[in-house]
């Protein structure tokens, strides 16, 4: 059952369909390709202890996000919470900000699914047309990369209904993954292959640690899309924290699966580390190629959830004044935000073509971003907290006392925390070419900033900044 009000969007989502949408936009392509660098870098248990640690982390600010959520279940989620807490500036920011963690993943998702069906069909890579960066482009990649990219956006286009249900049937089968994965430990694990269960000390911790923003972004892809979701407000919220549970639940079982399954010899040797332990934990190269199956899956999941959030940010931007006014309007009878998701499926359908070392530079350039962007909603919580003790929360995260300030203290200090892991002279600090490619972003971000009106926050932010601009 579908619900409308007006001209807006249509509420049709029901509660399966958000958590896969929540859950299959953390689940990318990552712990196929990077579980033996995590694996090498911290050993087994180090590697697994990363993931509990940034798993809490996250779910600390998703916490923040639950509460937020219920209270402003609007398109665009961090766009208007940190509006009404902080002003149109810092929505402005907060919003570049994860708009360009989206779109870099999207492009990275149209490289990586080509990238993986190699795994499959080796003829992909037969005809090699140039390099960006060292990187060899091939046409096969090109137009797997390309078509997909068209397919998911004219998907996403004719209604969040048909990408819902896509969604789901594909997160169904990364969950068939995770248990044969889980069961294959039973089969032909060994404690001994974990051995050393602890390495690179610290440095190796924070490696792997230092990947969890882009592992699990995209559990905000649900407030983005609260317009959509037909249920009660404080269970979207609740939503959310479990989304990030069993997205690190998924993570945990793969990472620890694989350190059962090879030595570390054969880790270091290993192209694609998850798919070579789950052959060696059945004794069959047939669920090696089971799992690479399910790499396709994790990544047409990221994507089509990233193309569902990115648009409804860019939306809520648009919808603001901040972006141009096409971006805020929807389409007249799928009731989608077309303009927006057109212009991150043509920078998805571009992408195949420029290389996996570029794309690579561009992902990590988004990946600061995106833990800015959760700074500015843990801030925006506690201020609302404070400036708006009687604010409507259907969903009161750590009840009527202080609970909830702690919370949203502990997830900004926590998160600031892992911002600094970024920072050169940190043991995982990004190279050169991402802080450029950063540098350039937030440049073009300056120039359109300094077009948005300065509002202070409150409840009819929104508001005031549209009669500005039209004013103007």
């Amino acid at each position: 059952m579908s619900t409308q009000t007006g001209q807006g969007f249509i509420r049709q989502l029901g509660r399966w369909d958000a958590l896969a949408i929540g859950f299959g936009a953390m689940i990318g392509f990552g712990w196929v390709v990077l579980t033996g660098e995590w694996l090498v870098a911290a050993g087994t248990l180090g590697a697994v202890l990363a993931f509990v640690v940034g798993g809490v982390i996250m779910a600390l600010v998703g916490l923040t996000y639950a509460e937020l959520v219920a209270a402003m279940p609007h398109a665009g989620g961090e766009h208007n919470y940190v509006m009404r807490a902080m002003g149109s500036r810092w929505a402005f920011v907060a919003s570049w900000a994860l708009v360009g963690g989206y779109v870099t993943i999207a492009a990275f998702e149209a490289v990586a699914l080509p990238r993986t069906a190699t795994y499959l069909w080796p003829a992909l890579e037969s005809v090699e047309l140039w390099s960006v960066a060292g990187s060899p482009v091939y046409l096969g990649w090109g137009v797997i990369g390309t078509a997909a990219a068209v397919v998911l956006t004219v998907i996403n286009v004719v209604g969040i209904r048909p990408a819902s249900l896509v969604q789901t049937f594909i997160v169904l089968f990364l969950v068939i993954i995770a248990v044969l994965m889980l069961v294959g430990v039973g089969v032909g694990g060994s404690l001994e292959y974990a051995e050393p269960l602890v390495t690179g000390g610290f440095a190796g911790f924070a490696a792997v640690l230092v990947v969890v923003p882009f592992l699990f972004v995209g559990f905000d892809v649900i407030p983005q899309s609260a317009e959509e979701i037909d249920l009660p407000f404080p269970l979207i919220g609740k939503l959310i924290v479990l989304s990030v549970a069993l997205a690190s639940l998924f993570y945990i079982v793969m990472v620890g699966a694989s350190g059962l399954a090879m030595d570390h010899q054969e880790l270091v040797d290993s192209d694609l580390a998850t798919a070579d332990a789950m052959a060696a934990l059945w004794g069959s190269q047939t669920f090696g190629t089971i799992l690479v199956a399910g790499g396709l899956a994790g990544i047409l999941t990221s994507w089509n959830a990233f193309l569902i959030g990115g648009s409804r940010l860019l939306y809520a931007m648009g919808r603001s004044g901040m972006l141009p006014a096409a971006f805020g309007r929807l389409h007249p009878r799928f009731r989608t935000p077309t303009a927006a998701l057109l212009f991150i499926g043509v920078l998805s359908a571009a992408a195949p073509w420029l290389g996996a070392d570029a794309l690579g530079w561009l992902v990590d350039s988004g990946s600061p971003s995106i833990v800015l962007g959760y700074l500015l909603v843990t801030v925006a919580f506690l201020v609302l907290r404070r400036r708006e003790p009687e604010m409507d929360r259907p969903l009161r995260i750590g009840g009527t006392g202080s609970g909830g300030v702690v919370i949203g203290v502990v997830a900004l200090v926590l998160a600031a925390g892992l911002a600094s892991l970024y920072l050169p002279g940190m043991p995982s600090s990004l190279p050169l070419e991402p802080w450029v490619l950063f540098g350039l972003w937030w440049l073009l971000g300056l120039v359109l900033l300094l077009r948005v009106p300065s509002v202070p926050g409150g409840p009819d932010a929104e508001e005031t900044v549209l009669s500005r601009r039209e004013a103007s």
